[in-house]
């Protein structure tokens, strides 16, 4: 790679993040659904019973374009909303049974990415680069909550 780090980090970073967002919606497509849905799909079945509004705040989106894939996906039969008990405003989310051999190869959809984009990097090299990208998210999770103008550590340059 030329130039410094400096002058490439967030520029590949960004690449990277959106070369994958293109691959993956383009590989989702061969199951009938956008990578949105499936982010949907995944994060319900993480956590069944979830509220809408909690999960357009969990996945920081605004509530009605989560309600338009929500909408696609009931459409689908993929996923179930279903009232609350004690606020009939609120509306829960349950996977369907038809959603589950969905989620199945989504999966192994999920494992062929990784492995496409991993190819050519050893295991050890991929689990330092995951242990780096989790310091690296903290260390901009921890700048966000510091005060406006506050720099948390000495200025380094790489170069």
């Amino acid at each position: 790679m030329r130039g410094s780090v400096d002058m490439n980090f967030l520029f590949t970073l960004g690449e990277v993040f959106r070369l994958l967002r293109v691959y993956a919606d383009k590989e989702a497509a061969r199951y009938g659904i956008t990578r949105a849905q499936w982010a949907v799909l995944a994060k319900v079945e993480r956590a069944e019973g979830l509220k809408q509004s909690e999960l357009a705040e969990q996945m920081e989106m605004q509530p009605i374009t989560l309600t338009r894939l929500i909408d696609k996906l009931c459409d689908n039969d993929w996923i179930e909303r279903r009232g609350d008990e004690t606020d009939r405003r609120v509306n829960r989310l349950y996977l369907t049974k038809a959603a589950r051999p969905l989620l199945g190869k989504l999966a192994g959809l999920r494992s062929e990415l990784t492995a496409t984009a991993l190819e050519g990097i050893s295991p050890a090299d991929a689990h330092r680069m995951l242990s780096q990208l989790d310091s690296i998210k903290e260390n901009i999770r921890n700048a966000i909550q510091a005060p406006a103008g506050q720099s948390l550590r000495k200025e380094q340059r790489y170069g």
